[in-house]
């Protein structure tokens, strides 16, 4: 009990800041409704703490569950900042 109440609080920080990192990143490269997506990758951060501290969950499905939301938000990140035109031979993605 002693060690849980650190980790619940240092969770919930966790939670804030990815609510607060992909709501800014969102705004920035002007992704189309920031604030669910900041949503969508901090949800299961606050779901796997809940998992971490009150199921008797083996650690790798909770880490698992604490990634889905950030790795969903990484590729749809990456697929809208993708350039439309086809890649020149030569050339490296991106680089203009």
């Amino acid at each position: 009990m002693l060690l849980e109440s650190p980790i619940a609080v240092l969770g919930l920080l966790a939670t804030v800041g990815v609510f607060g990192y992909v709501y800014r990143d969102a705004t920035n490269v002007e992704m189309g409704r920031p604030l669910l997506w900041a949503t969508i990758a901090a949800a299961p951060v606050l779901v796997g703490l809940g998992l971490y501290l009150f199921a008797s969950v083996p650690t790798t499905g909770t880490i698992m569950t604490a990634n889905t939301g950030a790795v969903i938000y990484t590729f749809e990140r990456e697929v809208m900042l993708e350039d439309d035109d086809p890649p020149e031979p030569g050339e490296l993605p991106h680089q203009k």
